[in-house]
């Protein structure tokens, strides 16, 4: 999921959710206290959209709605996979079709039953065009979707391999063989929805109804989304807290001031003018460990002298190795990143720091002017390089740092370009009228290579289906993925993931950075801070 502080950008991020509770506004404590109540105060960033699971796809709403909603499994801090609303997960023999059981005694906040339904028509409803979702690629891999991409499909029509046999049994039947897809449905586009949704689906986004751990109590725009315990939840995510209060912020360093005073609870990340001084701070409860969240830009192929084609990239490839990564993350961020080897994150188990092609993501100054000739041959080069970003993330330090070793070292114009807001910059980059490179984060979904290359980098997910907003299509890497999927024994699937990203690797539809680590701080008084794959706080076991 993208993230908003690169983080992301997803970010959850979309995997386990968080949530916190709010402050009290001019307070000195940075959580409420009212009817005996504790919620807990947490930096975030206004949702780009209504809070509607399969139409989210950036952490500002992506780490609301993972704690009003809950799936049909979950991940724990560590990782281990837990059954939620299923109570089993059965696939035949090939990995073509599964038989899911769902538990009974599931409610939604409004006393609606959650019902095999409840999914098959959250996922139809998130597969049909005409309702264009953002996160619809994840529908991909079951029967039917590509039927209900016809603009002249029913609003209502279903997915052809979705059977509800009753109440309790979804048998899912798949386009293609995909012995990931018990771990896929962790996501949160795989979220029920009840009935009332399909009224008016943007109406709903503004105050959803869930089955998660918590209830939205008030959203205000703009500042901030409370939300609070739900007593009737049934899921493995016990709930320490009363509530969480997601409080918007535009300027990370103003958080961070905030906790200092403990005018806020938690900071899932420090602005990068705290990552030198954050640990030895005895204000604030620190937080450093390695994490998975996937930074880097994309060049859309759109752009001039950037096409899938010889001279986009051996520019793409110039680019990435006039880059000195390991320089920006010791100066600008003092090693609280982990320089990019592939396009995946250290969290995951088919990492890789040994990928055919690893030498495009080594800093080679000599190489990258070589390359930049050549493309010049083909098309010489003009304007300005440009690198679009959300002033408020606190990404000014690190695209400076880019630009100016572009600068030096192909002798070419290159800046940032600063939009005030994630949700500016999401808009563009979402309808397409961005004519620049952007920043792209992504946080992991789920512990799987296979969350950073579906949905960033398959065709299925390019054109406004899902996050490859660079709209790469590389057919080759669609055959290598789906043939990763199709391997039932883990270590197959391993070594055909590195297929895949081997062709990533040369032809650098994103170029990568690096990953976050977990760069947190928390008020003193905080207690029960952890921190999942997905580098964000569980914020449901959060005490005072």
């Amino acid at each position: 999921m993208f993230s908003t502080h690169a983080k992301r950008i997803a970010a959850l991020g979309a995997a386990c959710a968080m949530l916190f509770t709010a402050a009290a506004c001019g307070g000195s404590s940075s959580s409420s206290q009212s009817d005996g109540q504790t919620i807990i105060s947490v930096n975030n960033t206004e949702p780009q959209s209504p809070l509607v699971p399969a139409d989210t796809n950036e952490m500002g709403g992506g780490k609301v709605i993972r704690y009003l909603f809950e799936g049909l499994v979950s991940y724990d801090v560590k990782g281990k996979q837990h059954l939620e609303v299923a109570k089993s997960i059965t696939p035949n023999d090939d990995a073509t079709q599964y038989t899911i059981k769902i538990k009974d005694g599931w409610k939604f906040t409004n006393g609606e039953a959650v019902t095999a339904e409840s999914f098959a028509k959250a996922w139809s409803y998130a597969a049909n065009v005409k309702h264009a979702m953002k996160q619809a690629s994840r529908m991909s891999i079951i029967k039917g979707y590509d039927e209900l991409q016809d603009p002249n499909v029913a609003d209502d029509a279903q997915l052809s391999g979705l059977e509800v046999k009753d109440d309790h049994t979804l048998v899912v039947t798949l386009d293609h063989p995909d012995s990931v897809f018990p771990v896929q449905i962790a996501h949160q586009s795989f979220f029920p929805l009840p009935s009332v949704a399909y009224k008016d689906i943007k109406a709903f986004g503004k105050n959803p109804v869930g089955n998660g751990p918590y209830k939205l109590k008030s959203w205000n725009v703009g500042k901030d989304i409370t939300v609070v315990k739900n007593p009737d939840y049934k899921g493995s995510r016990t709930v320490k807290n009363d509530g969480i209060e997601f409080r918007v912020y535009t300027d990370e360093n103003a958080a961070y001031s905030d906790v200092l005073s403990g005018n806020l609870d938690v900071l899932d990340e420090v602005p990068a003018s705290a990552v030198k001084t954050f640990r030895s701070n005895k204000s604030v409860t620190a937080y450093s460990q390695p994490g998975s969240s996937y930074q880097g830009f994309v060049i859309p192929e759109r752009l001039d002298h950037f096409g899938f084609d010889e001279e986009g990239q051996l520019r793409r490839q110039a680019i990435s190795m006039a880059i000195n990564r390991k320089q920006i993350v010791e100066k600008v961020y003092s090693n609280t990143k982990t320089v990019a080897t592939d396009f995946t994150s250290p969290l995951v188990p088919e990492y890789s720091k040994t990928l055919k092609g690893e030498e495009n993501l080594e800093y080679n100054p000599t190489k990258a002017k070589e390359l930049w000739k050549k493309a010049d041959a083909i098309s010489p080069w003009s304007g300005s390089f440009k690198i679009a970003y959300n002033a408020d993330g606190g990404h000014k330090q690190w695209v400076d740092a880019v630009s100016n070793q572009l600068k030096n070292t192909l002798g070419i114009d290159a800046q940032g370009d600063a939009y005030p807001t994630f949700s500016d910059i999401r808009e563009r980059v979402t309808d397409r009228s961005i004519s620049t490179a952007f920043r792209s984060g992504w946080m992991l979904d789920y512990p799987s290579a296979e969350d950073y290359m579906t949905p960033l980098y398959a065709s299925a997910s390019a054109d406004g289906h899902g996050s490859n907003d660079g709209d790469y299509k590389n057919p080759e890497f669609d055959a290598a993925l789906a043939n990763a999927l199709s391997q039932t024994d883990v270590t197959k699937r391993t070594e055909a993931l590195r297929t895949a990203q081997e062709i990533l690797m040369q032809d650098l539809p994103s170029i990568p950075l690096w990953c976050d680590n977990v760069a947190a701080v928390s008020a003193q008084n905080v207690k029960n801070v952890q921190f999942d794959y997905t580098n964000m706080p569980t914020y449901n076991t959060i005490t005072k």
